[in-house]
């Protein structure tokens, strides 16, 4: 499939057959051909024929092929002719990121590294199936689910600031724990507080560059700092969440003609409404989970350096399904918009901001892979793609590959030879997320700036990594 080229950073799909709408994808020339590498463009046109799809099919410059919709990929659909679909979420519901930024400079860690990464290691837990440091009651874990990190502060693990510069701050409404199977809950009760495994990750990064002074300092960042990044989600009951729904609604409405991983439900249908409470449960477990490992990381960085502080810049999710507001037809219309793989970026003075960030925008937290920088942007006004730009590098080659071609020793001394230390509770978890199987992640930011998707504010730098 050839995408016709509308701009320089935009390709276009045009509609056709049973598409509804066209799909758009935002990317340069060498980005639109690692694209074409996979299904990526055939899921666009997929996505394209939905019901109630409105405007456009997009694929940010990270996209690569995903379950059902890309990943990468972004809908809106019309709440009273549209679907939800848990391919257009994913099965890691709330894969999401936080950073935040501390009152060390970089120079405080130079004898300090390896303890630090050791500490965290130990204090953070990370990996397969790996078990958290609480242990809920089944009305606990009914409160994590109805209150996500709200729930956490409350319980000390964290400070009221933490969830108010949080996306939807750290609860998303309309959660019904009814709406969550027994198998979802003994899945993810005992791992609330862990990172997981796959590409999530806890970094000790360095503020490289900055881009916006006026929008840097706003968000508490300046030259030499050092930052944390938090990357990881709902665990095994967002997976699980996602297993069921996809069940259900093959059983109640069949599979689309153009892929079945497209299943779905009508959003005004009882099961359309009883996914997105579920999903809406997964999310705030995902929220309280960044927040008990933030408080961690405040707690594991104390034992070194006794007056540690860190303030969460922002939160945000990577893979959601919300109800927004957004101009149609130069009208203001509510939708119901799906991200998968995608980080949503208001612009300044939108009313779901926090106070701190009405006259900047939106923090928009952008990671690379664990031997390149990551980035913070900024949301900015009139987004050709309902304010959403990238979620990350996105992938080149599939984790099966990798293992096949790469070696975790070689590349574990290739970081180092960077000054990059990193600690992993597996070779295979090194392996699959080695830099050389991801997109150049300077070049998506460069396509989201010129695209007009947001705005870079800073770049960062890996100087610890912790994998699971």
């Amino acid at each position: 499939m050839n995408p016709i080229k509308i701009s320089e950073t935009q390709y276009q799909i045009p509609k056709q057959g049973k598409m509804k709408v066209p799909g758009i994808i935002f990317a340069d020339e060498n980005l639109i051909s690692c694209i074409k590498q996979d299904k990526t463009l055939e899921q666009v046109k997929n996505v394209a024929m939905l019901p109630g799809i409105i405007k456009a099919s997009f694929a940010m410059p990270d996209a690569h092929q995903g379950y059902g919709f890309p990943i990468g990929g972004v809908a809106a659909f019309d709440i009273n002719s549209g679907i939800i679909s848990p391919g257009g979420v994913g099965y890691d519901i709330n894969c999401g990121v936080r950073v935040l930024a501390t009152n060390l400079a970089i120079e405080d860690l130079k004898s300090n590294k390896k303890k630090i990464l050791n500490q965290l290691f130990r204090d953070i837990p990370s990996g397969v199936g790996k078990k958290g440091r609480i242990k809920l009651t089944d009305n606990e874990l009914d409160a994590v689910l109805i209150n996500g990190s709200q729930w956490a502060v409350e319980k000390g693990y964290g400070e009221k600031d933490d969830y108010l510069h949080t996306e939807d701050q750290g609860k998303i409404s309309n959660a019904n724990p009814k709406d969550v199977s027994q198998r979802a809950r003994a899945r993810g009760k005992p791992q609330l507080g862990s990172l997981g495994a796959g590409n999530h990750f806890l970094e000790v990064q360095k503020v490289e560059e900055i881009f916006d002074e006026k929008t840097a300092q706003a968000f508490g960042l300046k030259k030499g700092q050092i930052t944390i990044m938090i990357h990881c989600g709902s665990r095994g009951l967002g997976h699980q969440v996602a297993s069921d729904y996809i069940k259900l609604m093959e059983q109640e409405y069949g599979f689309p003609p153009q892929d079945h991983e497209l299943v779905n439900a009508p959003i005004k249908s009882e099961l359309g409404k009883k996914y997105l409470s579920a999903m809406a449960c997964s999310a705030n477990f995902a929220f309280a989970n960044r927040q008990l490992i933030t408080h961690w990381v405040r707690e594991a960085m104390k034992r070194i350096f006794p007056n540690f502080k860190a303030s969460v810049i922002y939160d945000v999710c990577h893979n959601i399904a919300k109800f927004e507001t957004h101009q149609i037809n130069n009208k203001p219309k509510k939708v119901l918009i799906m991200r998968k793989g995608a980080t949503r970026a208001l612009p300044p003075n939108h009313p779901l901001l926090p106070t701190a960030y009405k006259k900047t925008g939106q923090p928009v937290l952008i990671p690379g892979s664990m031997g390149t920088s990551s980035y913070i942007l900024v949301g900015i006004p009139n987004s050709p793609a309902f304010a959403s730009t990238a979620h990350g590098a996105g992938r080149l080659e599939s984790r099966t590959q990798a293992r096949q071609t790469l070696n975790a020793e070689k590349i574990k001394k290739e970081l180092e030879e960077k000054g990059i230390q990193i600690k992993a509770g597996s070779f295979k978890g090194i392996v699959e997320e080695a830099p050389e199987v991801y997109k150049d992640i300077d070049e998506v930011i460069k396509v989201s700036e010129k695209a007009g998707l947001a705005k870079p504010v800073a770049r960062v730098k890996p100087i610890l990594v912790i994998k699971g």
